[in-house]
């Protein structure tokens, strides 16, 4: 956060999921007196909350801003590489109207959707994908028995069976990398995978080498590593993007489809998220305790 020093004598300092609130940023707002870390995001792997909880600092998250506007994004990605869409728009850009045998596809109420992670928003994705007609199958480690809206399987079974496995999982340690190569390999040829959840959670590197290799159908991802160096951001061309990881998913292109983030750039989540932020400072200051607390 290039800005931190306009935090100087502010009692709190609100986030988005962009900044990058490491220990260093931290320190710094303990020195300026900061008592409140808030985001405005669900994910908190931008923050250093144990060095935030050592300083005194309260973090307090958003987790439940519309789970519609991420789910339609991810849903959209799905089905844009499912009909090969990508692709044919792609060739139609340059004067290529062919219809090629690579655009024949099934049909979406005849295949099979997993979710992994069948939260607020992959229920909300499971539900889109229920309503035209396809089996949609989930993986949670604590299923929830009153989710009627899926069929929970292990993750064996979920990626095996998929045509699109959908990732909505928050990174952790235990669901870094979660999708790496072993899991790939018990995946179709023709699936589609689709993360709006967090860069970390897909080993890229076996994702870029599954798809080049015709290992599965496609990748569609809404998020990437070391976003704060990429999002928001314009370069000359992809070899100026600093990740070599992200241009190696992103030369797979059409194959490969990368959106800056945007899962939450809706009008309905913008409120919410204004909406649940102001709710956070607003009961921490009345009760000493914010409405959605990390630690």
């Amino acid at each position: 956060m290039a800005n931190v020093i306009q935090a100087q004598g502010s009692n709190g300092v609100l986030i988005d999921g962009m900044c990058n609130a490491d220990t260093k940023i931290v320190d710094q707002l303990a020195d300026y007196g900061v008592e409140y870390l808030f985001t405005r995001a669900v994910g908190i792997n931008n923050i250093d909350v144990k060095e935030a909880t050592a300083k005194g600092i309260k973090v307090a998250n958003v987790p439940d801003y519309s789970p519609h506007s991420v789910a339609g994004l991810a849903f959209t990605l799905g089905m844009t590489l499912f009909r090969h869409v990508a692709q044919a728009t792609a060739n139609t850009h340059d004067a290529d109207f062919r219809i090629l045998p690579l655009y024949f596809s099934r049909e979406i109420h005849d295949s099979t959707v997993g979710i992994i992670g069948a939260g607020r928003i992959g229920t909300a994705e499971a539900e889109m994908y229920d309503a035209v007609g396809a089996n949609v199958l989930a993986y949670q480690r604590h299923p929830n028995p009153d989710n009627q809206a899926v069929k929970f399987v292990e993750m064996d079974e979920l990626l095996a069976k998929s045509d699109i496995v959908s990732i909505h999982v928050p990174l952790t340690s235990g669901t870094e990398k979660l999708i790496g190569k072993p899991e790939l390999d018990q995946m179709k040829n023709d699936a589609i995978l689709v993360n709006t959840a967090r860069g970390g959670v897909v080993d890229n590197n076996a994702v870029a080498d599954a798809v080049e290799n015709f290992q599965i159908g496609g990748y569609g991802t809404d998020v990437l590593l070391d976003e704060g160096e990429v999002i928001g951001k314009e370069f000359n061309s992809l070899d100026d993007v600093p990740s070599a990881e992200d241009k190696k998913l992103m030369k797979n292109y059409p194959n490969v489809i990368v959106t800056p983030h945007m899962g939450a750039f809706t009008e309905e989540a913008n409120k919410d998220m204004v909406r649940i932020s102001f709710e956070n400072f607003k009961q921490v200051l009345a009760t000493g305790k914010p409405l959605h607390p990390v630690n």
